[in-house]
């Protein structure tokens, strides 16, 4: 699935996935110590469980239970994730999307997603 010792860089899906006991959890699961996210993609996940009606101190205590070290987007992020736009608008992937993989590609790392519509997208160096 992953290469041993290469980052990974969670999706809002792939967290997702994993709270809710869905399929591929097991695969977050087992990442989860190596593992890191955008701070959009922790928002879309937010925003998701939030629309579940999930109070937000239980978000918060779900979250804060994986011990991501969620990183910031940045002007540097801005710039990468928007120029994924064209090798990834065909497969309809939006921002949180490419901002988790430009954030993959620049800590050489790879992107865990659980949207199928990834497997259509290649990104170099993700």
């Amino acid at each position: 699935m992953t290469e041993p010792g290469r980052p990974v860089v969670l999706d809002a899906s792939a967290v997702l996935a994993l709270l809710g006991n869905e399929p591929g959890a097991e695969a977050v699961l087992e990442v989860l110590p190596r593992a890191t996210m955008s701070a959009v993609n922790l928002s879309e996940v937010v925003a998701k469980l939030a629309e579940r009606g999930m109070p937000d101190e239980a978000i918060r205590a779900a979250l804060d239970g994986l011990d991501l070290d969620p990183l910031p987007f940045d002007a540097e992020a801005a710039y990468a994730a928007g120029a994924l736009r064209p090798a990834t608008r065909a497969a309809g992937l939006g921002f949180g999307d490419r901002a988790c993989l430009a954030l993959a590609a620049r800590l050489g790392g790879v992107a865990l997603t659980a949207d199928r519509a990834w497997a259509e997208v290649a990104v170099a160096g993700v």
